[in-house]
């Protein structure tokens, strides 16, 4: 239908190029006409629609279907594992792998959906700042568009995303620093006239690709949610975007007003959201020296922020901070207990869900879900799965 402000609730127009509010510079969250009957056409499109995201069409933004850019994102698995869920003493352990996505993360959801959209509405170059799977995936879906990219990354990004960029044909601008000095120096080089910004939430539909994530879970776990949701967060779309999508189902008549508790995890060296929830914050403070070899937490402040909080409050939820030393041993157990290779920000969301677990907020007969959002294989070596500690 439209655009509205997540903050101050203003409608844009969806048939044009947006960015952020106007009046408050928040995110724009896109809105549909959701009814019964359109979930009844949704079911149907589930049994006959393509083995990836866009089997969900009807509630993503795209309007002619001439523009969609896929690459086979979405439809990933959902594994119980049982060894890990003994190890820690729960009854219903599942992971979410996103790994399994094009260009080896998550990031791939949100990127077929905002480049998709951007080339429909006439953009005709690209930019964004990124810890490297975003930029990963944005040159990609560029590169299938025939757009030019131009990707910010931080130096230290590491050799893997800098190559997959520039084998898609993308610049790659390489920056010392955070993401945050990536956007800054972006905005300085990258007049918005000509370029179109990607960066998280500043734009309205990589949220829209990253809900189906949300969507799918219904599906795999045959409409019956799960009790928790375990996320690792940084920019937090992904995490908004599962909240936004059970309130599009509810809508539909999928869902009633249960939901899942959401536990946003972030790192020692960069946890805004941790202290911002604790503190009772409606807004979060962003870190003035991020430390973390978790690239994709290395997030000092989202745009989003208000909106990660929202979701974790109004779902019961929490958000915990664990060490670099915890979410070694929580990749490593995803690795030697399930036979993934998961990235950092995988293994943080272990080491989350074990500290909520001893904390009591995670009962042993939750069913829990934990995303492992993309590939130890694309992380500097230094960050690769070790054998795990002696039980």
């Amino acid at each position: 239908m439209n655009l509205r402000c997540g903050w101050c609730d203003r409608p844009h127009d969806a048939g044009c190029l947006q960015r952020v509010c106007t009046d408050c510079g928040r995110p724009l969250l896109a809105r549909y006409d959701l009814n019964r009957e359109v979930g009844e056409k949704l079911r149907g499109d589930l049994i006959s629609g393509p083995h990836s995201l866009w089997r969900y069409r009807r509630v993503l933004p795209i309007t002619d279907p001439k523009h969609i850019l896929t690459l086979g994102e979405g439809a990933t698995p959902l594994l119980r594992t049982d060894r890990l869920a003994s190890r820690l003493g729960v009854a219903n352990l599942w992971i979410k792998d996103e790994s399994q996505n094009p260009t080896g993360s998550f990031k791939a959801r949100g990127m077929t959906a905002a480049i998709s959209k951007a080339v429909e509405l006439g953009a005709e170059r690209l930019c964004l700042p990124s810890a490297g799977n975003a930029a990963g995936a944005a040159a990609a879906y560029a590169a299938l568009a025939g757009l030019p990219l131009r990707a910010y990354m931080p130096s230290d990004s590491g050799d893997s995303f800098f190559a997959e960029c520039r084998a898609c044909g993308a610049e790659v601008v390489a920056v010392n620093g955070t993401i945050a000095d990536c956007g800054k120096q972006m905005r300085a080089e990258c007049d918005p006239a000509e370029w179109f910004d990607l960066s998280t939430l500043k734009e309205p539909y990589r949220l829209e690709g990253k809900k189906t994530m949300g969507y799918e879970l219904y599906e795999d776990l045959n409409g019956v949610l799960p009790d928790v949701i375990v996320y690792p967060t940084g920019g937090g779309t992904g995490l908004v975007g599962m909240w936004k999508a059970f309130d599009e189902m509810q809508q539909m008549g999928w869902l009633d007003a249960r939901r899942p508790r959401f536990i946003s995890v972030q790192t020692t060296g960069c946890a805004p959201i941790v202290a911002a929830f604790a503190s009772g914050a409606e807004t979060a403070t962003p870190v003035a020296d991020p430390q973390t070899a978790a690239l994709g937490l290395r997030v000092p402040g989202a745009i989003g922020d208000f909106l990660i909080l929202r979701a974790l409050r109004e779902t019961g939820g929490t958000a915990v901070a664990v060490t670099e030393e915890e979410w070694a041993v929580g990749q490593s157990w995803l690795a030697a207990d399930c036979g993934l290779f998961p990235s950092p920000e995988g293994g943080a969301a272990i080491a989350g869900l074990m500290k909520t677990i001893d904390a009591g907020s995670v009962k042993p007969s939750d069913t829990i879900v934990v995303f492992n959002t993309g590939s130890g294989f694309k992380y500097p070596p230094a960050t690769w799965p070790k054998p795990p500690p002696a039980p």
